[in-house]
């Protein structure tokens, strides 16, 4: 038998033994798995951060920046956003090393409001047990 049967051989293998619905809990962007149905996710918490040096400051406010900009103009605005966020991100990190203390941060220090998980509802023909839908017998 030809190595490139065996490879074909055991890959079907593989293939046959790992679960269908292991396969299908992929969800577009935006989207999670729960309940077994794709459902929107909920928008990430907002955080406070002190960037402690001027590397991770300059990183820190690249990446916000980018975000700030390439929301408000489009790739443009993410170059130029990214720029700025960088130069004041690494001016944020030198202040708040030299003075050993976060003087300048970014975000929100207000902790995240807990989020109620969403309704399970199971489609016809499937009962609700331990918060997964199951074939009904």
């Amino acid at each position: 038998m030809s190595n490139k049967l065996k490879m074909l051989a055991i890959a079907a293998a593989l293939a046959a033994s790992t679960s269908s619905a292991a396969l299908a809990q992929v969800c577009p962007a935006g989207y999670t798995w729960y309940a077994g149905v794709c459902q929107p996710a909920a928008a990430p918490a907002p955080y406070a951060y002190a960037p402690s040096n001027p590397v991770s400051g300059a990183v820190h406010g690249e990446m916000s920046g980018a975000a700030a900009g390439a929301a408000a103009a489009g790739p443009v605005g993410a170059v130029v956003g990214g720029a700025l966020g960088a130069a004041t991100g690494t001016v944020a990190g030198t202040a708040n090393m030299v003075t050993g203390a976060p003087v300048a941060t970014s975000g929100s220090s207000v902790p995240p409001a807990r989020v109620a998980a969403p309704a399970v509802v199971c489609e016809p023909g499937y009962t609700l047990y331990s918060e997964r839908c199951y074939p009904a017998r």
